[in-house]
């Protein structure tokens, strides 16, 4: 079907499957004139034998990469965030209808893309992944053992400080309040605390590196409330942060693909903990400044 279409395919739809690629193209009048299935390993090798046209596919695992190879074979090729491709499909939902979906989404000019990432990009992204699934898992233990140590009727005032400087004395006390085996369970979860936190340690300071030797992140954590990042594309590759919206990096995002309104770091854990301590008291002091300049004067 290539041989006899090729020179008329104009635009290409791709959805992109574990071991199976789903593959709409379309003419210069947008009727379709391929539709088919194809494996992995068979994407590359086939799009090389069509001249250069529009491909657009979902940002997702994989799609980076993919977008490389097929930019290096002379395609345009295009990412695009999920939920701005969910208004097009037309009909019952499948895989073909999503193939033609995206490549009917991918032709609007108000389009907003994503930025394809380079595999530096993405090994940071692997970096900041990896830990904060480490410390998901430290606070799981930490709050394991206040659960653990409040059945038993001991409270620790809240904080990662006052629990690790309170363990030490209650352990050692562990025969008037503990059992000798419920001791052994939180020496253990302690033991594991101590672990995550030289890993946790480890990567921030391979990130904080990484992010002192590029310039661009030298500038974007100029902001206060902006952490060590690349400040081309956010964590998961799903929208591109340019100039004018370093406003919405100001205010610490979650990982999720939808932003939230406008808040202090206080109000969410996870992006206060993935700041180094040096950008939040930067960031408190500002705020403070700032309510130091509104509050009004007394005669």
């Amino acid at each position: 079907m290539l041989a006899t279409t090729g020179q008329t395919i104009r635009v290409v739809g791709i959805d992109i499957g574990k071991n199976s690629f789903h593959i709409v193209g379309l003419d210069g009048r947008g009727a379709i004139v391929l539709r088919q299935k194809w494996s992995r390993g068979q994407v590359q090798a086939r799009l090389a034998n069509l001249p250069p046209c529009l491909i657009g596919m979902e940002a997702c695992v994989g799609a980076h990469h993919l977008a490389r190879r097929l930019q290096a074979l002379g395609h345009d090729a295009r990412l695009m965030p999920a939920k701005y491709v969910r208004p097009y499909p037309r009909g019952q939902k499948n895989d073909f209808r999503d193939a033609e979906a995206i490549a009917e989404a991918v032709q609007r000019p108000t389009m907003k893309f994503v930025a394809v990432k380079t595999s530096d990009q993405l090994d940071l992204q692997a970096l900041h992944r990896v830990r904060a699934r480490l410390v998901s898992q430290r606070t799981g233990i930490i709050n394991q053992i206040r659960a653990f140590l409040l059945e038993r009727g001991i409270a620790v005032r809240q904080g990662q400080r006052f629990l690790r400087a309170a363990l030490p004395r209650i352990l050692t006390a562990a025969c008037e309040v503990l059992s000798p085996r419920m001791a052994r369970v939180i020496e253990a979860l302690a033991n594991d605390w101590r672990r995550l936190d030289g890993r946790i340690d480890q990567l921030s300071a391979e990130i904080q590196a990484l992010a002192d030797a590029d310039s661009a992140c030298e500038q974007l954590m100029s902001v206060p409330g902006i952490g060590p990042s690349d400040g081309r594309c956010d964590r998961y590759g799903r929208g591109v942060y340019e100039g004018p919206r370093l406003c919405r990096l100001a205010r610490a995002c979650t990982a999720t693909d939808v932003h939230r309104g406008p808040h202090h770091l206080g109000q969410d854990i996870q992006a206060r903990q993935s700041l180094p301590a040096r950008l939040v008291r930067a960031s408190s002091l500002g705020r403070a400044d700032q309510a130091d300049e509104l509050a009004p004067t007394r005669a």
